[in-house]
């Protein structure tokens, strides 16, 4: 069984230098790669050894799989864990590092290459009973059949890009009208992002949550799932705030989600860290959506609530080691939110706002975490996302995890750039966030720039409270009373019930 003595994580700022700690608390040596624009980032700073990739466009650095396995080989690496972004999900470069001699912290290319194709990850996963919005079954470009489909389905549908994410190549059409023209958009915008022009059509769910479950699976076939993160809140189609567990989630409809999740990890002999994503109706019946094969930017929520390091797993997992825990040991301990902190302007729909960081100062305290690759004095690259920070809180209850979280957003000072802080300070306190009654669509529904320079009243502050003290207590007193949880089988028929 190979033992890991040194680690080139193939990464930039947060992420890179979050492997990197566990990494050191393993006693793995790690070994930084960076981009002239990150030549004075905190994680190449923190790295046992560090080597420029080259100029700061990723084409020209990050995405640099030959140069970077080059590097390993100089450096006596043993392995390379990917991060999220760049090159986490790409078959090819985890082919190349195998091919090598070299250990991909992450999952085999086959499973990488199955789920990177919405289409094959559907049909991969239809084997297994697990829930799919309705819709077509393989790649689609005729446009007559594609309207005949569309009409058999029923408006609204979503027209998706096989290959895609973060909203890229995606339309969702509400009438016959305008179906032939937002075809030829998607196929067209598909094949400018992706290279690839394939699409499908599915099922629009009009009222959409997503939840998604994080599983964990080694290489002699065990499986477990590590519960739900709530990601509902979004702009352009990309997460801003996450929770874990979901305010709405039923201790049976965890079973039965956790179960889907494991079932989609064996239809392609999954294993190390990996999360399945769920579209989840306002009735709480869920689909399943994508699998990501990587380390997800919220995984901290997961840690808080289950006491496991995730990175430290997908280590042992990529070393050989079986999985020294099974499903019945993971319990959920009270509540996690993270708010990612971008250089982004809400009052400017949200538009990166570039510059340098005249103050940051983190907040501190019981039950805060802070993620980031930036200090004080540093520039945000024009090059990279825009993210400069994950936050996170966790207490024993929801409540006061919203309540942690409000005080740490307060004591983050960040100036010389505009950030997502008072965006994240609005969702926290708004009625829907609070009582759980929201969906992706919360940013559309709710949120205007004027909002953030409107305050509350205190008669409002009070009323707010008040309604968050009933409803956490209302949440409470129905948890106290299930006695589903003790019965699996029933969780098990029930979901079962819907597939029918």
């Amino acid at each position: 069984m190979p033992s890991i003595k040194k680690l080139l994580v193939a990464n930039r700022g947060e992420i890179a230098l979050r492997i990197m700690r566990s990494a050191k608390e393993m006693g793995i040596k790690t070994v930084a790669v960076y981009s002239e624009a990150d030549r004075l980032s905190p994680h190449v700073k923190f790295a046992d050894e560090a080597i420029c990739l080259g100029p700061p466009p990723s084409n020209q650095s990050y995405l640099l799989a030959d140069k970077i396995i080059e590097a390993c080989k100089e450096l006596g690496v043993d392995a390379i864990h990917p991060g999220y972004g760049f090159l986490s999900e790409n078959a090819g470069f985890s082919q190349k590092v195998s091919d090598a001699g070299i250990i991909f912290v992450g999952p085999s290319p086959e499973s990488i290459e199955v789920m990177g194709s919405k289409l094959a990850a559907k049909q991969a996963v239809s084997k297994y009973d697990i829930p799919l919005v309705p819709g077509t079954e393989e790649a689609i470009s005729d446009i007559a059949a594609a309207k005949s489909k569309a009409q058999e389905i029923g408006y609204p549908i979503l027209i998706k890009a096989s290959a895609g994410g973060g909203g890229k190549g995606m339309r969702i059409v509400e009438s016959e009208a305008e179906f032939e023209e937002q075809m030829q958009r998607a196929v067209s915008e598909a094949q400018s992002a992706f290279g690839d022009g394939a699409v499908f059509i599915e099922k629009f769910i009009t009222s959409p949550r997503h939840i998604e479950i994080q599983i964990l699976g080694d290489q002699h076939g065990n499986i477990v799932y590590l519960f739900e993160r709530e990601c509902s809140i979004q702009r352009r189609h990309q997460k801003v705030i996450e929770e874990a567990p979901s305010a709405v989630v039923t201790p049976e409809m965890r079973k039965a989600m956790g179960e889907a999740a494991v079932g989609v990890a064996k239809a392609c002999n999954y294993y190390g860290a990996g999360t399945v994503e769920f579209i989840v109706d306002d009735k709480l019946n869920f689909y399943f959506l994508e699998m990501n094969t990587r380390l997800q930017v919220e995984h901290p929520v997961t840690e808080m609530i289950t006491g496991k390091d995730l990175v430290k797993e997908q280590i042992w997992v990529a070393e050989g080691k079986k999985l020294n825990f099974v499903q019945e040991d993971l319990k959920i301990n009270g509540h996690s939110l993270e708010v990612r902190v971008y250089a982004e302007d809400p009052r400017n729909n949200f538009l990166p706002d570039i510059g340098k960081l005249i103050t940051y100062k983190r907040p501190q305290g019981p039950g805060i975490r802070v993620d980031d690759g930036f200090e004080e004095g540093m520039d945000i690259p024009i090059y990279y996302d825009p993210m400069i920070a994950k936050l996170i809180t966790h207490a024993e209850s929801r409540e006061a995890a919203i309540d942690r979280m409000l005080r740490a957003i307060e004591d983050y000072e960040i100036t010389g750039i505009q950030t997502t802080l008072d965006f994240c300070r609005f969702a926290l306190e708004h009625e829907a966030f609070v009582s759980g009654n929201f969906d992706t669509k919360f940013v559309e529904r709710y949120f205007t720039p004027e909002v953030l320079d409107q305050k509350l009243s205190p008669e409002e502050e009070e009323m707010l409270a008040a309604l968050a003290v009933e409803f956490f207590n209302a949440q409470k007193s129905k948890s106290t009373n299930k006695t589903t949880e003790s019965n699996p089988s029933q969780s098990t028929s029930m979901w079962r019930n819907r597939l029918k």
